[in-house]
């Protein structure tokens, strides 16, 4: 695939957004389906919405470990893997009717998570040449909102009318085709090898980055908060309908940054 100064490798980079959106959704739908998955799996709500931690937790504990031993290898099979981990997570939720099973599956597709997340950014930006790194970057990280935006709400209107099994396994077979499209359209690149690699403790001590971390930490600890537990807290308000308009303004507001930050990122990355 040849890279130029003037156009984004579209293909490839829908293939990675793709990935994102069905990741995103893999961990946030149960939050518009916690009901359903608590009757189906006889658990409480609140047991219910730790399958949202767990996948969550996963994806914390394993991104920097997992993604340090993995970067050595071929990063297209890497990627393919991940997201076919997230397809059996998947169909696994699908069929399962054991709370600890799920709970353990969604615990390793987390893994696999931490590991995408880690991947997408850095694929993206390596498939361009340095005009283009930020909009390629925005393209590539476009699946997260679209999932929140329409994703989720069209996952719990799903789930509301065929169950929310249905829902899972049509996640895990479009997660399956992704992983074939990834292989079609998405450019190969060889691991880092051995003699370039940074060792984790001084990128840990690049200037900055603590508090980069810090942020996202404290960011995701709110956003993941509100969510999770937006469709009991609604439903106990007795605005149980408006579940699913209250996900798109959540997901719809995502979308607006995202466009922002793509249309501005390349000149004012600090700001």
């Amino acid at each position: 695939m040849a890279r130029t100064e003037q156009r984004l490798p579209l293909g490839g980079l829908l293939a990675l957004a793709t990935a994102g959106f069905l990741t995103m959704l893999t961990e946030t739908v149960p939050a518009g389906l916690l009901p359903q998955i608590g009757r189906g799996l006889n658990v409480s709500e609140a047991q219910a919405g730790q399958l949202l931690t767990v996948y969550a937790a996963g994806a914390v504990l394993a991104a920097i470990p997992l993604t340090a031993m993995t970067r050595g290898l071929p990063r297209r099979p890497v990627l393919i893997a991940t997201v076919t981990a997230v397809a059996l997570v998947n169909v696994v939720t699908a069929v399962s009717s054991s709370y600890a099973l799920t709970m353990t599956a969604r615990g390793l597709g987390g893994m696999a998570t931490g590991v995408q997340w880690a991947m997408i950014a850095g694929y993206a930006m390596r498939l361009v040449d340095e005009p283009l790194k930020g909009r390629a970057l925005a393209v590539s990280m476009a699946g997260v909102p679209t999932a929140l935006a329409l994703g989720v709400p069209l996952g719990t209107y799903a789930g509301d009318l065929l169950g929310y099994r249905y829902t899972f396994a049509a996640i895990g077979v479009l997660a399956l085709g992704v992983a074939l499209w990834i292989l079609a359209t998405v450019q190969p690149f060889p691991g880092e090898p051995a003699s370039t690699r940074i060792p984790l403790r001084q990128v840990f001590l690049l200037p900055g980055l603590a508090a980069i971390l810090v942020t996202a930490l404290l960011f995701e600890v709110g956003h993941m908060n509100l969510y999770t537990y937006v469709a009991p807290y609604l439903h106990r308000a007795a605005l149980g309908d408006w579940v699913g308009p209250v996900l798109l303004a959540f997901g719809v507001a995502a979308m607006a940054g995202l466009f922002a930050a793509g249309a501005f990122i390349d000149k004012n990355l600090r700001a």
